[in-house]
């Protein structure tokens, strides 16, 4: 059975891959763009900025440090700057909150429906989005045999990426 929301524009070993990040991050920051535009909402100058720090590497990172960056550019250095950026980024579905990091990731697939689950590098730290939508389908079924009915959930697995994984 094949999930549409599991064809996305990148593969997901892309974040583990060398590849042509200025490519990737430039496609989907305009991707970012034209889905806020299409759903009336304002991506203001700290918005912008905070989606483009998320997307400088792929990598989760925690609200102060993305805090630091703001500040560094001018936008404040007051908690409520970082947090309400990031808030409004997940919330419009152009960034996603990687639980166990504590931290957040630009998301790759801006706009397309899709249900994420994280492949997270324990050595390297890096992030890479992968389809989850079969995952998010087991869960459930178990979930239905226990009579529980899932509401949300938040796909994420520890590991090592193919470079960690050759230098050990």
């Amino acid at each position: 059975m094949t999930d549409p929301s599991d064809s996305h524009t990148a593969p997901p070993g892309l974040a583990f891959a060398d590849h042509d990040h200025d490519h990737c991050s430039h496609d989907v920051l305009a991707r970012a763009e034209a889905l806020a535009r299409e759903r009336g909402a304002r991506l203001t100058p700290v918005r912008r900025r905070t989606l483009e720090i998320l997307l400088e590497s792929h990598q989760a990172l925690g609200a102060y440090e993305v805090l630091e960056r703001l500040a560094a550019d001018g936008f404040g250095n007051q908690p409520p700057v970082a947090y309400r950026a990031l808030e409004f980024l997940v919330d419009l579905g152009l960034a996603h909150r990687v639980r166990r990091l504590n931290a957040f990731a630009a998301c790759m697939h801006p706009g397309e429906a899709h249900q994420p689950m994280f492949l997270i590098c324990r050595s390297c730290k890096t992030v890479a989005e992968a389809p989850g939508a079969r995952v998010r389908s087991a869960l459930e079924a178990a979930a239905a045999e226990a009579g529980f009915a899932v509401e949300r959930t938040n796909i994420e697995a520890l590991g090592l990426c193919p470079a960690c994984r050759s230098a050990a």
